[in-house]
């Protein structure tokens, strides 16, 4: 089920399992998981998007696989916090995702995620080949972990 409010996705989410955090790109998939205890987003791998149904299927295996709970989705609004074609393009796999799988699903406003992950593979001296193979999933990683820190504001509160 899509949640457009992260406190009902929280609220949703089955206890002790793993989040994904999806970085959908017009190429790639980003993938990144969460430990069990929502604390920490580590960059998994990237997906290599072919057509709906191939990269559902590899991302439903890694679902099963680790056991995930629930998926945020990065969701690219505009600066002025407007949505276009690429938000719409993330809300429809969502809603195409939920007819696969009927975990909780929800989205996490990605606006500067792949900056701030460019950034931090340069402050790693990472080579240029090498930054292009890790961005999405890097990028996916920021993406999960600023849901993480608001899921864990909100169990707090």
């Amino acid at each position: 089920m899509i949640h457009e409010d992260i406190a009902d996705f929280a609220a949703a989410l089955p206890p002790m399992r793993a989040i994904a955090g999806l970085d959908l790109g017009t190429k790639t998939i980003g993938v990144a998981l969460s430990d069990r205890l929502l604390s920490v987003a580590t960059p998994v791998e990237t997906i290599k998007r072919k057509k709906f149904t191939l990269d559902a299927e590899a991302l439903l295996k890694i679902v099963r696989d680790r056991e995930v709970g629930g998926i945020i989705l990065g969701l690219p609004r505009n600066m002025d916090g407007s949505e276009g074609p690429r938000a719409q393009s993330t809300r429809a796999f969502a809603r195409n995702l939920s007819n696969l799988w009927d975990g909780p699903i929800s989205f996490w406003d990605e606006r500067l995620s792949t900056v701030a992950a460019e950034r931090a593979l340069l402050e790693a001296d990472t080579s240029r080949k090498k930054r292009a193979e890790l961005i999405d999933h890097v990028a996916a990683s920021f993406i999960l972990q600023g849901a993480l820190d608001r899921l864990r504001h909100i169990r707090e509160a």
